[in-house]
């Protein structure tokens, strides 16, 4: 997929961005536990060695999660693919690390690691704003076929979901409520991730374009869904 991005890496919008990011106090703040069991999940999925979940702030990018480069809290918003993925008005892009590919970040970091192929999807808030992305990372250039992107536009969408329930759990002084949220999410998530390990086994790798994998998935992805939309009806009501 060719990307045509902006001219400047600020979006015209940023204000109301930044506002909405800081909203949910969440930027720089310590791991929790649901965000790791989705980015783990996502490499699976995608066979990717990195897996990340991004917030874009006005200087830096915030990793939330992050597997396969363990240690890293995150990058100056001018070295983050993230801070030029977020610009694009489309749920998925797939960019490659050339300079010439995208003129708004340093790629040095990411060269100097070797990698080759980027596919986010921007985490979507209720009001629209575009605070980070769900991104997949390998050392191989490749592209991601229309079922691929499906799949991660409808994960991103649940890690955005699941940051307004936390949200709202501790915007109502129910800590223990999101505590509780993170142990079944994360539980739904440990038995999906077993089902892909078993597909993977299986079938010597995974392709989401096979119509019962395709299905197998889709299906956890709604079952997350489910218990998200319970726990925000429940916490909005006693709201």
């Amino acid at each position: 997929m060719s990307i045509t991005y902006p001219e400047h890496l600020l979006p015209a919008d940023e204000a109301i961005r930044l506002r909405a990011l800081h909203l949910y106090q969440i930027a720089g703040t310590a791991p929790e536990p649901i965000f790791n069991e989705y980015v783990a999940w996502a490499a699976q999925l995608f066979s990717t060695p990195i897996s990340l979940i991004s917030l874009v702030d006005d200087e830096y990018v915030h990793f939330k999660a992050v597997t396969g480069a363990e240690g890293v809290p995150g990058l100056p918003r001018t070295e983050s693919m993230c801070s030029a993925a977020i610009l694009v008005d489309t749920p998925i892009i797939t960019s490659d690390y050339k300079a010439e590919s995208c003129q708004l970040i340093k790629p040095d970091v990411a060269q100097a690691l070797g990698l080759n192929f980027y596919a986010g999807s921007a985490l979507r808030m209720p009001g629209g704003a575009r605070i980070g992305m769900l991104a997949v990372i390998g050392r191989e250039y490749r592209t991601l076929s229309s079922t691929e992107e499906d799949v991660l536009t409808r994960l991103a969408d649940l890690v955005s979901r699941t940051i307004e329930l936390r949200f709202q759990y501790l915007d109502a002084d129910q800590a223990d409520h999101w505590d509780a949220a993170q142990q079944e999410l994360s539980g739904t998530i440990d038995d999906n991730a077993a089902l892909t390990r078993y597909l993977v086994t299986r079938n010597h790798g995974i392709n989401l374009d096979d119509p019962e994998i395709q299905d197998l998935v889709l299906r956890r992805l709604a079952g997350i869904a489910k218990v998200l939309d319970r726990r925000l009806r429940e916490v909005l009501a006693v709201g």
